[in-house]
């Protein structure tokens, strides 16, 4: 089975759910305005893949940690937007009650 890149749909999904236009989160991350629907267009369709920077832009002006793009999975995708959210000391709470629970259920089997 072919590796399908999440980039573009994660993308995609977050400039939606911020309910911004493509051309102005291009404008707000940098790119010129004559450039910035149709370089934003290409990064949501797959044709091209924005650089590492380019990408820290858009996750800070989407509001999403960085590796939320390269999450496989829809599960995974949420849990990583949810650990993003919360402060560090919740963070750290949730971690190990995570943990303990995979301590427990490995004990278990």
């Amino acid at each position: 089975m072919a590796f399908k890149n999440p980039l573009p749909q994660r993308l995609r999904e977050a400039r939606q759910r911020a309910d911004i236009s493509q051309k102005n989160l291009g404008i707000r991350i940098g790119m010129e305005p004559s450039s910035a629907s149709g370089r934003m267009n290409h990064y949501e369709k797959g044709r091209h893949i924005p650089d590492l920077q380019t990408l820290k832009h858009l996750a800070e002006e989407l509001d999403v940690p960085l590796n939320y793009f390269f999450c496989e999975t829809e599960e995974m995708a949420k849990l990583v937007k949810i650990f993003y959210q919360m402060d560090k000391e919740r963070q750290s709470e949730l971690l190990r009650i995570l943990e303990q629970k995979v301590s427990q259920l490995d004990k278990s089997k």
